[in-house]
């Protein structure tokens, strides 16, 4: 199991274990928030059979990976991984979702440590996204696999949805990043560069750091002027 997998007792000890909470006014404690045990184990389960997917693609493509293999390096059963999601396609779609979300959360920071510099801010989320797609086991297979795979069309295919999902969640960031910025344009800046991103992460023709600079240079103009309408209108 690789390092992102904490241990059984010390994940779902971490997921049942209430914060603390200020007391009312009274001097009565308040309510404690409680997480139920089956929501921390599900939440564990489906960590751990992500993580031994990831093992699994540092080996060997994901053509050749059943999900078999996935509940064995799990230590779970087939039928377990399938009650969970469903099918195989099921599986695939909930773990790239899975990493999307992670990924997302690095471009995030990126954007919020440059808000005062639009285009240093985009050049950062896309440097931050490229270097992490070069990690990542499922990125590699889903850029260099083959199309019966069926990863690729999970994460380029519009009415698929990892774009959706991707280009929502960035728009909004965006949107709360630069409060003055209309929606659409947000939301054109969000799915463009989503789309170029993966582009590059499929066939690089630079480095991360030049991709990421010339990303900026392409957008970070669109950026600074609707940023520099709001704030005259």
């Amino acid at each position: 199991m690789n390092r992102r997998t904490p241990s059984l007792v010390q994940a779902v000890s971490t997921l049942l274990t209430p914060a603390t909470t200020a007391a009312s006014v009274d001097g009565m404690p308040a309510p404690r928030m409680r997480v139920r045990f089956a929501e921390a184990a599900r939440a564990l389960l489906r960590e751990t059979l992500f993580d031994a997917a990831s093992d699994q693609l540092t080996e060997r493509a994901w053509a050749e990976i059943r999900m078999a293999d996935i509940a064995k390096a799990a230590g779970v059963s087939r039928q377990t991984l399938y009650k969970e999601f469903g099918s195989r396609q099921g599986f695939a779609q909930a773990y790239i979702l899975h990493e999307a979300e992670r990924f997302l959360a690095g471009v995030e920071q990126a954007v919020s440590e440059h808000l005062d510099d639009p285009r240093a801010a985009l050049a950062a989320a896309i440097e931050v996204f490229l270097n992490l797609a070069a990690k990542e086991p499922l990125i590699v297979a889903i850029v260099s696999g083959e199309a019966g795979d069926g990863l690729l069309p999970l994460v380029t295919n519009r009415a698929g949805p990892v774009l959706g999902f991707a280009t929502e969640r960035l728009a909004g960031f965006l949107g709360d990043a630069w409060p003055g910025v209309p929606e659409r344009s947000v939301r054109l800046i969000a799915e463009n560069m989503i789309r170029l991103a993966i582009s590059h992460a499929a066939s690089a023709t630079a480095s991360v750091e030049e991709t990421a600079a010339n990303m900026a240079e392409l957008f970070g103009p669109y950026l600074e002027g609707v940023l520099e309408a709001s704030t005259e209108d």
